[in-house]
């Protein structure tokens, strides 16, 4: 299973969502489904490390965006992906 971390930020990178919202686009692009229990499991983590914050509403659902720091972290993982991806077809398809 990918990285909850990075699904969560990816998720968020662009556009804030509520929980359900993040569970149907993460299915959508990583064809990942999280339960409540993993994917509220990272958000209150992904919130103590200021990564992501919660949006102010009157609504029963919270909405969350990507912090500053929560962009900075995704790029630094998107960095690191792409050189474990270098490393694999390098591998794979040997010279």
């Amino acid at each position: 299973m990918p990285d909850v971390t990075l699904l969560v930020l990816t998720s968020l990178a662009d556009s804030p969502k509520h929980g359900y919202a993040m569970q149907r686009d993460i299915a959508d692009f990583a064809g990942v489904r999280l339960g409540p229990g993993t994917l509220y499991g990272a958000i209150s983590r992904l919130e103590e490390e200021r990564l992501i914050a919660p949006l102010e509403t009157e609504d029963r659902r919270k909405p969350y965006k990507i912090t500053r720091e929560g962009r900075r972290e995704l790029q630094q993982r998107s960095v690191q992906l792409g050189q474990i991806m270098q490393q694999i077809v390098e591998r794979i398809n040997p010279a």
